[in-house]
């Protein structure tokens, strides 16, 4: 992130892929689609290509993964 932009310290909205996700939105952070906590995305290493949602760990990754 840079001064120039527009959301530095917000939310982000990401495009989630196979390796690695694509930042459609720039900001410091996403939120987890089970436990609503903040994850700054240099710690972000769990989602879901098909929901398009973010995790905070595997832990909850597989808590919606037995939901669906």
């Amino acid at each position: 992130m840079n001064a120039r932009d527009p959301n530095p310290d917000g939310l982000a909205r990401l495009h989630y892929g196979d390796c690695d996700y694509v930042v459609l939105k720039p900001g410091r952070f996403v939120v987890c689609a089970v436990t609503a906590r903040q994850i700054p995305l240099d710690a972000l290493r769990y989602w879901s290509i098909d929901l398009q949602e973010a995790y905070v760990g595997p832990a909850e990754l597989m808590e919606r993964a037995a939901a669906a």
